[in-house]
């Protein structure tokens, strides 16, 4: 036994040697190393009138991103978030005030190499974020998808285009949509659908243009045209942005003939005057539905707070908000926003509508703090409230 003792010290010292000859002083190996992230913690408060149901949750949210120099082509990026499991939305770790504290886990949520040695294009292998106009690549405070495969991106004068392809996603566990997404999937799960999309983005002056194609294998095809643009006229600035998205569905998923072809439109309008600013939002959906984003946080679609068209057929959605830059460091704002759908075959609207006020204070650079408190209803048109909550919020984000 003191035999294999001494031979294993005698082997334990040759390996650290051998490490310690090949390693690197620590100043060295980070020299090349980038580190940035987020650090954010919500507090949401709902208490439901209508039912007595309330909740009220402790959620937080860490995103830590490393970039590191391989060589003068090739760099290593990783993301690791928090996370309640390892198949989760990567979106917030939600602790409820009335079950124990708990101590979530850090997944590691990307990993990918990306090549730039050609010029003006870059080439993104490995497990990534799905940076489409349907989903959220990366998001300090809510959920985000990601995939494995390749990205491709390369600019012409003020053109760019991009095309990637995934053969694995987390579209079955992230997003806001997921139930739908997997009930079309013939997998059961949108995680095992290949994804593909093209995109070209161009600037003309004043406004950017984007067009975009996605096909999820087997369960749908969709395509955006979205216009961008922002006016400085002195004492005023104004901003347009407008989006049309289709979706459909194909037909191996046995989806309902007069419930395949989604679509939305949206127009914003945003207006600042010195310290007052405001907003004027307008969406349509198509009356078989309104399908067109796998996140609420999506581009092609447009959110409220809780309020939103996505996944509502003939959806009529109104948003409009004022607010004052009351000091440099504090903004305040009164919403509104209203959205009235009917479900396919259904005889009867139904009505959302939500109202609140929204201060924001910028402490410093890297950390800013909101604090939400409003109203939320809805209800058929012809009956009574389904819910009636009122709704308040405090979200803190350092940024690093």
């Amino acid at each position: 036994m003191k035999k294999f003792v001494k031979l294993s010290l005698v082997a334990a010292v040759a390996v650290a040697g051998l490490t310690t000859a090949n390693a690197k002083p620590l100043e060295e190996a980070i020299k090349d190393v980038d580190v940035s992230g987020t650090v954010v913690y919500r507090y949401d408060d709902r208490n439901n009138d209508v039912g007595g149901a309330s909740a009220v949750n402790n959620n937080y949210k860490i995103g830590l991103n490393l970039k590191s120099k391989v060589n003068d082509d090739v760099t290593a990026n990783f993301r690791i978030i928090t996370a309640t499991g390892i198949n989760t939305n990567q979106s917030f770790a939600g602790l409820d005030t009335a079950s124990n504290d708990a101590n979530p886990s850090l997944n590691l949520s990307q990993v990918n190499f990306a090549y730039t040695g050609i010029a003006n294009t870059t080439v993104i292998v490995g497990k990534q974020g799905l940076t489409t106009p349907w989903t959220v690549a990366a998001d300090s405070d809510s959920n985000e998808q990601t995939g494995t495969g390749i990205l491709a991106l390369s600019t012409v004068g003020p053109v760019t285009i991009a095309g990637a392809y995934f053969n694995q996603t987390n579209l079955g566990v992230s997003g806001d949509d997921i139930a739908t997404v997997n009930a079309l999937s013939s997998y059961a799960n949108g995680g095992g659908n290949n994804v593909a999309t093209v995109g070209v983005m161009a600037n003309v002056g004043p406004v950017s243009l984007d067009a975009w194609y996605l096909d999820m294998a087997d369960v749908f095809d969709s395509y955006t045209l979205g216009a961008k643009a922002s006016f400085d006229l002195d004492a005023v600035t104004l901003g347009a942005d407008l989006r049309y998205t289709a979706l459909s569905v194909d037909s191996q998923t046995g989806q309902a003939s007069n419930a395949d072809d989604h679509d939305l439109v949206k127009l914003t309008l945003t207006a600042k005057a010195g310290i007052v600013d405001a907003k004027l939002a307008f969406a349509k959906t198509d009356k078989e539905g309104g399908l067109v984003a796998l996140d609420d946080d999506a581009t092609t679609t447009i959110q409220g707070w809780m309020v939103n068209p996505t996944n509502k057929a003939d959806a009529t959605f109104v948003q409009a908000s004022v607010g004052v830059q009351a000091m440099d460091s504090v903004h305040v704002s009164a919403n509104y926003t209203e959205v009235e759908s009917r479900a396919v075959g259904a005889t009867v609207d139904t009505e959302e509508e939500e109202v609140y006020a929204k201060l924001t204070y910028k402490m410093s650079k890297n950390l800013s703090s909101y604090v939400r408190f409003g109203q939320y209803e809805s209800k058929p048109t012809n009956g009574a409230k389904t819910n009636d909550d009122t709704r308040g919020r405090l979200q803190v984000q350092y940024s690093f």
